[in-house]
């Protein structure tokens, strides 16, 4: 059986209809890819240092532990789109979110999409001790991903927040440098864009996360 394209193209001369083979292929090929963005999957780079050490920024950028080089820059990452439409989102994830109004006046005019760990859950209590460490309706969270001297210049010691129903609190790894829901607030549900699940540049850093 010859597809759709062979038979609304019989009639034409063979060069035109290897043309119109090759634009349909090429064309069908790009819409593919802006699906998968679309629904799936979409990259994402990772600009500041709020995230580090588990995503690595580039130097000269404060509090960034890679070079500048083309094959030791920034972090890429991959984001999973449908990852949250086919289940609920859980603590500890890494999440890519459209950040709310009060975050880019909040944190020196910086806003849009950012990417931080969801620490509490929809009508937990978040308190952070003398010390900068995390505990959740009175249990204490248990962080390996934090490093003691960025946990050390954590600014928000001894502070408490609880989480509006329906909302999520996300926080940055780099507990000293990331302006996060401990100053803007809680995130919506409805602005979580979606998991992170892969870094895949630069080469050192492929991972699965």
């Amino acid at each position: 059986m010859r597809n759709p394209v062979d038979r609304l193209t019989a009639g034409l001369p063979r060069g035109w209809r290897v043309t119109i083979d090759w634009l349909v292929t090429i064309v069908g090929a790009i819409l593919i890819v802006l699906a998968i963005k679309q629904w799936v999957v979409n990259p994402y780079r990772i600009p500041s240092s709020s995230m580090e050490p588990t995503l690595h920024c580039a130097r000269p950028a404060e509090g960034c532990e890679a070079s500048g080089g083309l094959l030791d820059g920034s972090d890429r990452i991959l984001a999973c789109r449908i990852c949250y439409e086919l289940g609920s989102p859980h603590r500890g994830d890494i999440v890519v979110f459209n950040t709310p109004p009060a975050a880019k006046a909040d944190c020196g005019g910086e806003g849009g999409v950012f990417v931080k760990r969801l620490i509490g859950m929809p009508g937990e209590t978040i308190h952070e001790d003398a010390s900068g460490f995390i505990w959740i309706d009175g249990k204490k969270l248990n962080e390996p991903y934090i490093q003691p001297d960025r946990r050390a210049a954590d600014p928000h010691k001894d502070e408490t927040w609880h989480v509006p129903p329906g909302e999520y609190f996300m926080m940055g790894d780099n507990r000293g440098g990331s302006c996060d829901s401990r100053v803007w607030g809680a995130v919506p549900r409805s602005d979580l864009i979606g998991k992170v699940v892969a870094i895949y540049w630069p080469p050192s850093r492929i991972s699965i996360l």
